[in-house]
């Protein structure tokens, strides 16, 4: 289990002193998270870090997340070991407002979201992992060679003879040397 609560409300936090987290996944934790983003296994998974006041009513989240993933390459299927360091700033606005225009550009600051009646680290921790996860993992000397296939009694295409273009190299070479 964690060795901290991972959901705070926000009414408890103090606001003159940092809330220390830190946070070391057991075997269960590491299972359901990994069966929940989908890896093969989630060998650790640490968070250490620190929710403090901004002002007033805000809040911000920093720290630091480590974990050791493992997942399938996507070519060979053999396991590819990932280890993922990421830092975490998230800042929680009391007084956010959602954009009312349904086609309003992203924001280029992606760390600040609204700040509910609890701030929940661990969906914090998931979401940084999961976008961290490699979307393509690949073993080591995993290529994805050509696909060459064509009806029995024909040359299957390549490159060079879809190229409308590839022989007229050829053929000037050739009628270079007629004349």
């Amino acid at each position: 289990m964690p060795s901290a609560p991972l959901l705070f409300r926000v009414a408890d936090l103090p606001q003159k002193r940092d809330t220390a987290i830190e946070l070391t996944a057991d075997a269960a934790m590491r299972g359901a998270l990994g069966a929940q983003l989908g890896v093969t296994q989630l060998r650790k998974l640490t968070f250490r870090g620190v929710l403090r006041a901004a002002g007033k009513t805000d809040w911000t989240l920093t720290g630091h997340l480590g974990a050791t993933v493992v997942q399938p390459c996507v070519i060979t299927l053999d396991p590819v070991v990932t280890r993922i360091e990421e830092k975490v700033v998230r800042h929680y606005i009391s007084d956010w407002q959602d954009p009312e225009d349904s086609e309003a550009e992203m924001p280029e600051d992606d760390t600040s979201e609204a700040l509910g009646t609890e701030i929940d680290v661990l969906a914090t921790v998931t979401e940084t992992l999961s976008l961290a996860l490699p979307a393509y993992p690949r073993a080591d000397g995993a290529e994805l060679g050509a696909l060459v296939h064509a009806e029995p009694g024909t040359e299957p295409l390549n490159e060079d003879t879809v190229k409308p273009f590839a022989g007229l190299a050829d053929l000037k070479k050739k009628m270079d040397g007629d004349r």
